[in-house]
C-alpha cells in the first residue's frame, strides 16, 4: 500500500524561463485558427453549428504544443472524428443519460487508443455529442462531419501555415 501511495507524491517540476517569442506564435495560431473556424461558421454555414468547446483544447495542442503526439494531424482528425461518432451512437442508443455520458467518454478513449489516434479533445467531442443540447442533437450523424471534421481540418491548415512560419517550429512532426 505504501508503494502505491508513494506513486501519487510526484516530484517537483522544473520550469524553463518564459519564452515570449514562442508564446506570441502560439497566440497568433490560436487567434487565426479559431477566427477562421468562427468566420467560416458565420459567413458560409449560418445554418450549421461550427464552433464547439473541444476546439479550445485542440487549439492549445495545435498552437502551444505542436510537437506533442496528441497534436499531430492524424490524431487531431481521426481521434476527434471517431470520438464524435462514438458520442452520437451513445446518444442515439441511450439519450442524454449518465450511462450515455460514461460510455461516450470511455469508449472514445478506447477507440482512440486502439487506433493510435489519441487526441484528448476527442473525448470532449464525444461528451458534447451526448450533452450538447438540441442544436447538437439536431445534427445527428452529421455532427462528426460538421462541425468536428470540418473545424479540425481548418485548424490543422492554420497550424501548418502558422507553426511553420516560426524558425524554431516544424509542424507536423509526422502524419
Amino acid at each position: 500500500m505504501k508503494s502505491y501511495l508513494s506513486k501519487m507524491r510526484g516530484s517537483r517540476a522544473s520550469r524553463r524561463d518564459i519564452d515570449w517569442h514562442d508564446a506570441a506564435w502560439s497566440w497568433l495560431g490560436a487567434f487565426v485558427g479559431m477566427g477562421a473556424v468562427t468566420m467560416l461558421g458565420e459567413r458560409w454555414l449560418t445554418e450549421q453549428l461550427l464552433v464547439v468547446g473541444s476546439f479550445g483544447a485542440t487549439s492549445v495542442l495545435l498552437y502551444a504544443a505542436p510537437e506533442s503526439p496528441f497534436a499531430q494531424p492524424r490524431n487531431v482528425l481521426l481521434g476527434s472524428l471517431l470520438s464524435a461518432l462514438v458520442g452520437v451512437a451513445c446518444f442515439e442508443w441511450f439519450g442524454a443519460t449518465a450511462l450515455a455520458v460514461a460510455l461516450a467518454v470511455s469508449l472514445s478513449v478506447l477507440v482512440m487508443q486502439l487506433t493510435h489516434s489519441v487526441h484528448p479533445p476527442g473525448a470532449a467531442a464525444a461528451l458534447i455529442a451526448v450533452i450538447g443540447g438540441s442544436d447538437v442533437h439536431a445534427l445527428g450523424w452529421w455532427f462528426p462531419v460538421i462541425p468536428i471534421a470540418l473545424g479540425c481540418s481548418v485548424m490543422l491548415i492554420v497550424a501548418m501555415l502558422v507553426n511553420n512560419l516560426a524558425r524554431h517550429r516544424r509542424y507536423p512532426r509526422y502524419w
